[in-house]
């Protein structure tokens, strides 16, 4: 359920302008030069996996040692890229990303104690 709004609530901050500012932008355009390219090479990643997988199948089967495939180690990389990416990204938004958004944060906060 949501709230009904109040004059005195809807006076507070004009968030579309907020949303529309050049630092707010700039910080989504920031979050998006990590996650457009990372999210291409990882399609591109699992897509070969699965052609390879169906179209392949002699390299896929490639035994490298014992019982362990070529296609065993591409599909268990396939979950190590996951966790790699997921760290990469809590890596850059620690550093790049939060304190642009913390910033913008204190000052909506700032400005709404004010209101």
């Amino acid at each position: 359920m949501t709230q009904p709004t109040t004059p005195d609530s809807a006076a507070g901050i004009d968030y579309l302008a907020v949303e529309e500012s050049d630092r707010f932008q700039g910080l989504r355009r920031l979050q998006r030069s990590f996650i457009f390219p990372m999210a291409g090479f990882f399609l591109i990643w699992y897509f070969a996996y699965v052609l390879l997988a169906a179209f392949a199948t002699d390299f896929m089967s490639q035994r490298v040692w014992g019982d362990i495939t070529v296609g065993l180690l591409m599909g268990l990389g396939q979950f190590v890229t996951t966790f790699v990416i997921t760290m990469a990204y809590v890596s850059f938004a620690n550093r790049r990303l939060d304190p642009i958004a913390t910033e913008i944060r204190e000052e909506l906060e700032k400005a709404e104690t004010k209101a």
